[in-house]
């Protein structure tokens, strides 16, 4: 059994927008005479668009309308159509995401992708998107290493630390190519924390000035040190707190970083370095791109190639954000899709115990209320502790008690890591009397402060696709 659905990825940027279609094939992993396991097994990017400055009307507004011819030639010149997709992403990044009117970008550009195309935007997410369309999850897999990726754009930096192919930490910098742009060599604008870390090193920069090679130079070795702060190669100085986006955190220290890869658009520029004009692109990316390359601190350790560079991040949005859900599922079609389901996490030390199960949920119910009533909330846990038929059955009627009279006008979502969703399922529907539409899913793990996006059913409906979204910044 093999089946193929149809992603797309659109990547908004600071600097560029950009799209790519892929397909991802799913088929049945297990052997014969077991449960079917199905999973993706292959992804394949069959379109990638032209790299697009982002349209923006002013410093602080992105061109929705101007955004949405973008994306609609692109779906005509790849022979797609909305209706086409059952999945994706639709990533809002960098300095990007702080405009003023993102919010209403990030509906209308979700509106026109697909039924199950997600909007999301955050560091965190973005760290671990860009990462693996780098391949540096692979690289450090492969190598048996410690490797981060840094995807260093026009207004950000996102990493992503992998330790043999796991993911172990993110963090993210307001370090990018574009925080200081140029305009027929006068300098037009400069990113205040660029300007701090710039006077805090005896450099005075300020619009309306003429571009001095030498002086934007020098700034840019503060960023690559900064960038080498952020990974623990080099102590950090007194304003380094100063530089993570949205007062973030730092990444961890341990694994140590054994090896460096860099994507992005400024990733592009140390791969193609040219010698050609160092504003051809309107700001300081080629200098920042010399200065990472001249580094010693992060020439140190070895550099592994990325996989993709500038295109890093829309090809993890189209190829990275989806799993498929486990075939042992319990579903009402006519729920079908959801999307922006926010998780209410069962931690496992209160999983194990029925009563503590029973009040983890209670205590955590009121943070989903709309006006004094229950919202749309999906209940996650591991499913580890009740496995076979009577301890399910027990775990079926308290999760019956407790929610019978909450979320009344939702479905009730289950979803757990264990393969025990079908059976919950069907006790859930007796003990309620089919009263409640129930939706049980397993093979997925997803945690507080998570938000879920469920699709329609494939493989004959043995499986629903899911994108868990950290929509919290640097959560």
């Amino acid at each position: 059994m093999r089946e193929s659905i149809y992603s797309v990825g659109i990547d908004v940027g600071t600097s560029t927008t950009q799209l790519i279609f892929c397909r991802l094939t799913m088929a049945n992993q297990a052997s014969s005479y077991v449960v079917p396991r199905i999973g993706i097994v292959e992804k394949e990017v069959i379109y990638k668009s032209r790299i697009y400055f982002t349209p923006l009307l002013t410093q602080s507004d992105i061109d929705a309308e101007k955004l949405k011819e973008i994306v609609r030639a692109e779906y005509q010149a790849a022979g797609m159509t909305p209706a086409d997709l059952k999945t994706g992403a639709v990533i809002i990044t960098g300095e990007t995401a702080r405009k003023k009117n993102a919010d209403d970008v990030l509906a209308a550009l979700s509106d026109m992708a697909g039924d199950f195309v997600v909007a999301a935007a955050g560091p965190d997410l973005e760290s671990v998107l860009s990462a693996k369309g780098a391949g540096a999850d692979q690289i450090s897999e492969e190598k048996r290493i410690t490797a981060v990726n840094i995807d260093i754009g026009g207004g950000t930096s996102n990493i992503a630390l992998f330790e043999k192919g796991s993911l172990r930490g993110t963090s993210c910098l307001d370090i990018g190519g574009r925080l200081i742009r140029v305009t027929e060599g006068i300098v037009d604008y400069v990113y205040p924390k660029t300007r701090a870390l710039a006077k805090t090193h005896g450099i005075d920069v300020r619009e309306g000035e003429s571009a001095d090679v030498r002086k934007l130079s020098r700034i840019c070795d503060l960023m690559a040190d900064q960038l080498a702060m952020a990974v623990h190669l080099k102590e950090p100085d007194d304003i380094h707190r100063q530089m993570y986006t949205n007062a973030g955190k730092e990444m961890t220290r341990s694994p140590r970083v054994q090896a460096l890869v860099f994507s992005g658009g400024v990733a592009e520029c140390i791969r193609e370095a040219d010698g050609a004009d160092v504003f051809r692109f309107g700001d300081i990316g080629v200098l920042l791109a010399e200065a990472i390359s001249r580094n010693a601190v992060l020439g140190s350790i070895p550099w592994y190639p990325a996989r993709e560079t500038i295109r890093a991040t829309v090809v993890g949005a189209g190829s990275h954000t989806t799993e498929v859900s486990g075939s042992t599922i319990s579903y009402v079609s006519d729920c079908l899709p959801m999307k922006n389901i926010p998780v209410l996490r069962v931690e496992q030390q209160d999983e194990q115990n029925l009563e503590t199960f029973r009040s983890s949920i209670c205590a955590q119910l009121p943070m989903y209320c709309e006006n004094g009533e229950s919202g749309p909330a999906a209940v996650s846990f591991s499913g580890n502790f009740h496995t076979d038929f009577a301890k399910i059955q027990e775990l079926a009627a308290t999760l019956a008690d407790v929610l019978r009279d909450k979320m009344k006008t939702h479905p009730l979502i289950l979803v757990m890591e264990n393969d025990i969703a079908k059976v919950l399922g069907n006790a859930l529907n007796v003990m309620l009397e089919n009263s409640r539409k129930v939706l049980c899913i397993d093979g997925i793990h997803a945690a507080s402060g998570d938000y879920l996006d469920i699709g329609e059913p494939a493989a004959g409906g043995r499986v629903v696709p899911v994108v868990i979204k950290t929509l919290i910044f640097n959560s």
